[in-house]
């Protein structure tokens, strides 16, 4: 493989899965060329111009609203613009393959890529297929996805393979040494993680406070708190630290993967990239779903996996410290239990699925276009 375009935009969801592809094809392929199709304003403007080698080339894109809306006739002008804008790039670049991972970046730079006969791979990583996969699936050469629930609804498509998340075969990697030092532990204690994305979750913030006074209670425990940059200073000015020195507040962990690794039990939401890195870590966790997501994926993410015996979810409407506390110390005082759900995690998890997307590129590749 020479040359590679990938494309996924909007959410962390997206952007690291289309960053964890591109990191296994260039383990295999050291002088491969990596072009990237995304949005000037959106994430994937921020996080893939640090990745260094990576090419960035941006469209004007939006996408449809659900309801009846003049917005959609703009949006159907942008779509045709940045399909068009997507072609140049492509004909420019002349990539051996073209890969979308979701967000309505990726639905240009995939249609263009079809149009003009290049071989094409999507991802699908929640249980509910996106509309944008959902309307590429019809044109992709072959439709990867994460979770083996997925394949019920992509059973009329060209090609449909069972990959697992790319995300899966980064986090496999960690080391939960460095986990532990990066957050100056260095005794045996069980760590609790609480994360609710890079933003914070603010009904996971507020349980966390109320359980303040039983976290008193378990010093035996390590909590680690991830509020988010956006309520880091207000959260920390409502825990009296010195009271539960066991407790550690950051806006932000860098070396997630080294951190999940070291975990002992994590609380957070239900978005791909976690269910990935919890299940090949088999790592036990209670999921609190975000319901302000599309088609509420989240919910059916963390409902497929409670189902699997991986997890434990709680609704945001039945979320409360004392109910979510309840399930922790369950989970903290029935080590049988935590094994059950940590095997059942594990059994979920492609920790091989990088290296399987890869192989499937390299088959593409090898169809030749240029």
């Amino acid at each position: 493989m020479r040359r590679i375009i990938l494309s996924g935009g909007g959410t962390g969801g997206h952007i690291y899965p289309a960053l964890a592809i591109a990191k296994a094809v260039k383990k295999r392929h050291p002088n491969v060329e990596i072009g990237y199709i995304g949005t000037k304003n959106g994430l994937e403007a921020k996080i893939v111009p640090k990745q260094g080698d990576i090419k960035l080339f941006t469209v004007e894109i939006q996408g449809f609203k659900r309801s009846l809306s003049l917005d959609n006739f703009n949006t159907v002008r942008k779509f045709l613009s940045a399909v068009k804008k997507s072609k140049e790039y492509i004909r420019e670049f002349k990539p051996d393959v073209v890969v979308g991972t979701g967000g309505y970046v990726c639905g240009p730079a995939v249609y263009a890529a079809h149009k003009l006969n290049v071989p094409t791979l999507i991802h699908e990583q929640n249980v509910v297929i996106g509309l944008t996969i959902k309307f590429l699936a019809r044109y992709a050469d072959v439709v990867a996805y994460s979770l083996q629930e997925s394949g019920k609804y992509l059973s009329n498509t060209k090609r449909p393979i069972f990959t697992g998340n790319p995300r899966a075969t980064e986090v496999i990697e960690a080391n939960p040494e460095l986990g532990r030092r990066s957050l100056n532990i260095f005794d045996p204690r069980p760590i609790v993680l609480f994360v609710g994305g890079s933003r914070g979750a603010k009904a996971i913030n507020e349980s966390v406070l109320q359980m303040i006074p039983y976290m008193k209670q378990t010093p035996h425990v390590q909590f680690v708190y991830v509020t988010g940059d956006v309520h880091y200073e207000q959260i920390r000015s409502q825990i009296p630290f010195h009271e539960v020195p066991n407790l550690d507040v950051r806006p932000f962990i860098y070396n997630m993967p080294d951190v999940l690794a070291s975990t002992y039990l994590v609380v957070s939401r239900a978005g791909a990239s976690t269910l990935a890195e919890i299940t090949a870590l088999g790592l036990p966790s209670i999921l609190i779903p975000s319901p302000y997501v599309t088609n509420n994926h989240q919910e059916a993410n963390a409902r497929w996996m409670e189902q699997q015996g991986a997890t434990k979810m709680i609704r945001e409407s039945e979320l409360s410290g004392k109910y979510l506390w309840d399930w922790i110390y369950y989970l903290l005082q029935r080590p049988d239990e935590h094994q059950k759900m940590s095997e059942a995690a594990r059994r979920l998890g492609r920790p091989e699925a990088a290296e399987v997307l890869v192989d499937e590129l390299d088959k593409l590749a090898s169809l030749g276009h240029w």
